[in-house]
Formats: structure tokens, C-alpha cells, sequence
């Protein structure tokens, strides 16, 4: 009898902190007509020749801060889920890491699952991007699809507000704040593009500035819409009041507007509010990453500093926490006995 097949995509990294290697890795990441949707030579001309020249070698010296002895922290802390994983479904399953950009890639993953013949696929995205998820999705169906004989195929789209993932980051934060005076707990989540909003159809009546309201039906494909529940679930789970928590977005690239309030414009406005004690937290990602451990951890706390603040707790991702390697067993097995 032929495993279950398990593929963990994860958004990917350079597979080392030199400039020619963090090169190769923003060429194929933001040529991606899901990452940067503009028209195609548009897109060719702006990534090419103004972003990956301007930012490439930037970006290699945050990742040098960053680096593991052992390699990239995200793809450290992926493997490391990916074993445990292994270890917590038995020996029935078989687990397969792929990153969409650099290696392993989905289609060196695919390739250690060839002998299953159901698949489950689980982009590791809490929240649903097309850039993200849906760029994961289609490329794994993309290389699954030159199969002669085709595997069953479960996808898990999103899990921004189930149980299990929102316990498991409300355990994280509890254990890392601890006892410590926090005025805030501040959820930063990786930003978009306003127009990605916009083409994701969503219709509920938000000035994409403030709160969005709960989700419906008009808005179930709303990243930002998700990221607002996702916080509010934990916060709840935390038992913590509306008034000790804030939604913000990071990591916008170029002059095109980006969803907000903007993580970095937050902070000068809540010094001036006469918060001076505050954590981070930032659940649009399960593993540490450049966008936790560098923009976050280092920038963001640099600049806490600056402004006077005092108390700055950058909260991990999941990476490998028990619960949550056992919340992703639980969803593996649930989606079998679906069939």
C-alpha cells in the first residue's frame, strides 16, 4: 500500500547570504506575474533593470545578519517542521518540503512523493494571497499536471482563523512575553499591493484603512480581511481587550500604494499615544524568516529605540512548536477521512 503524500510549501530563500545568490533568488521571485501583476515587459523592465539591481545587494546583507550557522533560518526551521511532522503522522505519510522559489524546490518535493498516490498539498500561508498561496498552488499543479497517472489531490487553501493555528501562536506569545509590562501587542502582517485587494473581489463596505469588519461571504478571498480575523482570534484566545492590540502591515516595495496602516509609520504614532512597552508579533508567517528576524527583530526594535521606547519583545514564529506540528497532523489526517 502507497503512502500519503504530504508537500510543505514554504515561500523560499537564497541558499547562501552572497549577493550572486540573493541575485538569483529576487530574479525568480519577483518576476512572478503573481508577485509583481503588472503587464509582462513592464514587469521585466521594472524588476530587471531598477529592483533587483538596486536592492539585491541590500538584501544579502540582511540576510548575512540574520544567517544560521546551519544555513537560511527559514529553511532550517522548515525542515525541522518537516521532520517532526514525519515523526507525528508515522510511518503511513511521507513529508516533502518545497519552497516556490530556490531549493528544494515543488517539483524536487513532487519527485520524492512519486510513489503516493494522494497528495495532499499545504502552502504554508495562514492567510490567502494570490501572490502567495495562489502562486504555491498553481505551480504544484503545474508540475503535478505532467504526470501520466495523476494522484488524488487535497488542498489546504488557508487556516487564518482554525483552532488549532490560532492556539498554537497564543501559546507562543504567552510564553514569550511572559510576566514582562506590555501596553500593546502590535500583530504586524506581511503587506500587499491595494490592487490585489481590489482583485480579490472584495465587496465589503471597508475604507481599507481602518478595521475590516468580519468576514463574509463578500469577502472570504480578502488577505487583509483575514489578517484583521486572524487577530482578533488570538487576542481573544490571550483574553486581551480591543484597546491593547493594533493590526499593521510591513515589508511594501516601491511607490504604489500598499495596504495599511504601514508597520513603520505605526510605532512614531503609538510613542506619541505614550506607549512606551510593546510586542511584535507577526502571524502571516509560521517560520522565522528575513522579514522576522532582520525588518522586525533588528530594524523595527532599532527604531522602537530611537523613537524612546523601552520594552521591545519580538515575538517568534512557529516554526516547529508542538502544538503546532500537531495541529498539521490533525488536518493531514481529517482531510483522509474526508475521501
Amino acid at each position: 500500500m502507497s503512502k500519503k503524500g504530504i508537500l510543505l510549501i514554504n515561500l523560499g530563500t537564497p541558499e547562501h547570504h552572497e549577493p550572486a545568490s540573493v541575485y538569483r533568488f529576487l530574479k525568480e521571485f519577483l518576476n512572478d506575474p503573481r508577485v509583481i501583476d503588472i503587464p509582462p515587459l513592464l514587469r521585466w523592465l521594472l524588476v530587471n533593470g531598477i529592483i533587483i539591481p538596486w536592492r539585491y545587494k541590500k538584501s544579502a546583507a540582511a540576510y548575512q545578519q540574520i544567517w544560521l550557522a546551519s544555513g537560511s533560518p527559514l529553511l532550517v526551521y522548515s525542515q525541522e517542521l518537516t521532520k517532526k511532522l514525519a515523526n507525528e503522522l508515522g510511518k503511513d505519510y511521507q513529508v516533502a518540503l518545497g519552497m516556490r522559489y530556490g531549493k528544494p524546490n515543488i517539483e524536487m518535493a513532487l519527485n520524492q512523493l512519486s510513489d503516493c498516490h494522494q497528495i495532499v498539498v499545504l502552502p504554508l500561508f495562514p492567510q490567502y494571497s494570490s501572490a502567495a498561496t495562489g502562486s504555491a498552488i498553481e505551480k504544484a499543479l503545474s508540475v503535478l499536471s505532467k504526470r501520466w497517472n495523476m494522484p488524488e489531490i487535497f488542498i489546504k487553501r488557508d487556516f487564518y482563523n482554525e483552532a488549532g493555528f490560532i492556539q498554537a501562536y497564543a501559546e507562543v506569545i504567552k510564553k514569550n512575553m511572559g510576566s514582562q509590562l506590555i501596553e500593546l501587542l502590535l500583530f504586524s502582517y506581511h503587506g500587499l499591493p491595494e490592487r490585489h485587494i481590489h482583485k480579490s473581489q472584495c465587496k465589503a463596505q471597508c475604507d481599507r484603512h481602518s478595521e475590516c469588519p468580519v468576514i463574509h461571504d463578500d469577502s472570504q478571498f480578502c488577505y487583509r480581511a483575514q489578517c484583521y480575523e486572524t487577530s482578533r482570534l488570538i487576542a481573544n484566545a490571550l483574553g486581551l481587550e480591543e484597546n491593547r492590540y493594533q493590526v499593521a502591515f510591513q515589508s511594501r516595495l516601491g511607490r504604489t500604494p500598499w495596504i495599511k496602516p504601514y508597520t513603520d509609520l505605526l510605532l512614531p504614532q503609538l510613542i506619541q499615544q505614550g506607549i512606551r512597552h510593546i510586542a511584535i508579533v507577526c502571524p502571516s508567517f509560521v517560520s522565522d524568516c528575513l522579514e522576522t528576524l532582520e525588518e522586525i527583530n533588528i530594524r523595527a526594535r532599532e527604531q522602537w529605540r530611537q523613537l524612546g521606547g523601552k520594552t521591545f519583545i519580538s515575538i517568534p514564529c512557529l516554526n516547529a512548536h508542538e502544538g503546532w506540528t500537531k495541529t498539521l497532523a490533525d488536518w493531514v489526517r481529517k482531510i483522509g477521512l474526508l475521501r
